[in-house]
């Protein structure tokens, strides 16, 4: 029997490719994708995901999608007491692992483990310490497609935001910046894909500053 597993999804594509692996594997059975969303705004993080897109993807999945709703600037005892109170109401259908698609930042791997730890549930990293150049080529030659929905104005310049995830982007990345953007440089939105069902409309909006210091390319269903 598999064990039973909870997704925690982004919408970007590090989430797509490991949720790409989870479905592979047969050990683990992927029952619901969690996403925290601001809930003042109803967007995701930094990103500046419209969470209605993120309904989109989870249709196009086959997959039921929870948003746990978190207040802005929330501390992170507000976080985690919400979190874990969404987390505890799955463990108690049989779900014991949580998987994540983060690739190399070892303090969030262990914060996420002690977290997990404390419910007595396992930690799932598919794609941890994979080589993120060959990672990023992987993603366009499986026929994923991605738009960069957000940059770090500190890695990147606004030209960036609003392009789409593929060869000519990750040749005009500055020296220095990982083709996955695991230190935070950009974020994506996956539309097409192995994973999907059907391809994700979407119009392209403009592209502001937010925070004084990211550039979010806002982005509404079709």
């Amino acid at each position: 029997m598999k064990r039973k597993a909870l997704f925690f999804w982004s919408g970007g594509k590090d989430s797509a490719l490991a949720l790409h692996e989870m479905l592979k594997d047969n050990k683990y059975g992927v029952t619901a994708l969690i996403t925290t969303v601001n809930a003042g705004s109803d967007r995701v993080g930094i990103h500046g995901l419209r969470s209605v897109l993120l309904d989109m993807q989870a249709e196009s999945l086959g997959l039921p999608l929870e948003k746990v709703y978190i207040p802005k600037d929330a501390s992170n005892e507000v976080y985690e007491t919400a979190l874990e109170k969404t987390l505890l109401k799955h463990k108690k259908t049989g779900v014991g692992s949580a998987v994540y698609g983060d690739l190399f930042l070892r303090d969030i791997r262990e914060y996420r483990e002690r977290q997990m730890g404390r419910m007595g549930m396992e930690c799932v990293f598919p794609i941890w310490e994979r080589d993120t150049s060959a990672l990023a080529r992987e993603f366009i030659s499986f026929g994923f497609r991605g738009v960069v929905v957000s940059v770090d104005s500190e890695a990147l310049d606004e030209s960036f935001a609003g392009r789409e995830y593929d060869l000519d982007f990750l040749s005009d990345l500055p020296r220095g910046v990982d083709p996955c953007g695991e230190n935070g440089e950009f974020h994506t939105f996956v539309y097409e894909g192995p994973i999907f069902n059907r391809r994700i409309e979407f119009n392209k909006g403009g592209v502001t500053l937010t925070d004084g210091r990211f550039y979010v390319c806002d982005l509404t269903p079709r």
